[in-house]
């Protein structure tokens, strides 16, 4: 047999054998595979891609438009500022711009409303309790600082001052000298510990990071952390003054940002009743918070 017949009868052969070997058995044909046979990926589906439907909202007239809870105007001015970024006209983009107009106008409406009602109830309002003018807000400041000056010393026996703080803390001579103006203001006895010679007092009241102030009762477990920080002077006699009446029980927790003289005010956050279930019942008791864990 020539040459060229016997390497076609052996080709034959090979490609026949792999292709018995590679094809499945539970079929009547055989698949060729292998490492010179490929099966192309199918093509994939024609998919006509569906277009978005957009929809023209139905403005109503400015007069239904009226009665409209402001979450359904919203939805509406939603749904318009989508159709017109969507077609892109002029008319649907002005349409979008006069729903915002009427919301605008309909926010200006309840703002010269809401100055009605706080004229014509002044317990509501800010203003009564709180001047803007600087003369009057100068004196108010004044009549609060004697309040608290007053306080803090009436409890001067009752209450110390404890500053915590570390040896390399750098912030803590910072603080020490604020701290010491507790003494010379208000006669109150002014502490300083410091956690690197005595570590089990910071475990003893919680206390991590330094200098930390806190207010203490005297023959009593009851304290209060007052500053975490360096901490302006204001803002720790103001801190003392709210912790002293809590632990004495002159408020609740709930008045804690009730400052000095603001008492059943517009500021008193019990002024009117109660606002919470504790302030109701007269679970919540301050004073046990502050005890050694």
């Amino acid at each position: 047999m020539p040459r060229h017949l016997v390497a076609l009868a052996l080709a034959t052969a090979v490609t026949a054998s792999s292709a018995g070997l590679c094809a499945d058995p539970g079929s009547s044909a055989k698949v060729r595979q292998g490492y010179w046979w490929y099966e192309a990926p199918p093509a994939p589906a024609d998919e006509k891609a569906e277009e978005e439907a957009v929809e023209k909202p139905t403005i109503p007239p400015m007069a239904q438009l009226a009665k409209w809870s402001p979450p359904r105007v919203r939805k509406l001015i939603e749904a318009q500022r989508d159709y017109a970024a969507t077609v892109l006209t002029v008319d649907a983009v002005s349409d979008f711009w006069r729903l915002q107009d009427f919301a605008r106008r309909k926010a200006r409406a309840f703002a010269g409303v809401t100055q009605i009602a706080m004229l014509t109830h002044p317990e509501l309002n800010s203003k009564s309790a709180n001047p803007m003018v600087g003369d009057a807000r100068a004196a108010l400041g004044a009549e609060k600082e004697a309040v608290r000056r007053t306080y803090l010393r009436a409890n001067a026996r009752s209450y110390a001052l404890v500053m915590f703080s570390r040896t390399s803390c750098g912030y803590c001579r910072v603080q020490w000298p604020i701290a010491q103006r507790f003494q010379e203001e208000f006669g109150w006895q002014v502490i300083r510990q410091d956690l690197d010679a005595h570590p089990e007092l910071g475990q003893r009241f919680g206390v991590e990071v330094t200098p930390t102030i806190m207010v203490i009762k005297r023959d009593s477990q009851q304290r209060m952390v007052i500053a975490s920080g360096v901490e302006a002077y204001p803002n720790l006699s103001a801190m003392a003054y709210q912790a002293v009446r809590l632990l004495n029980g002159d408020i609740r927790p709930e008045q804690f940002m009730t400052g000095a003289g603001e008492e059943g005010g517009f500021f008193d956050a019990l002024a009117n009743g109660p606002v919470s279930v504790s302030s109701v019942d007269g679970s919540s008791d301050a004073s046990s918070l502050q005890e050694d864990r």
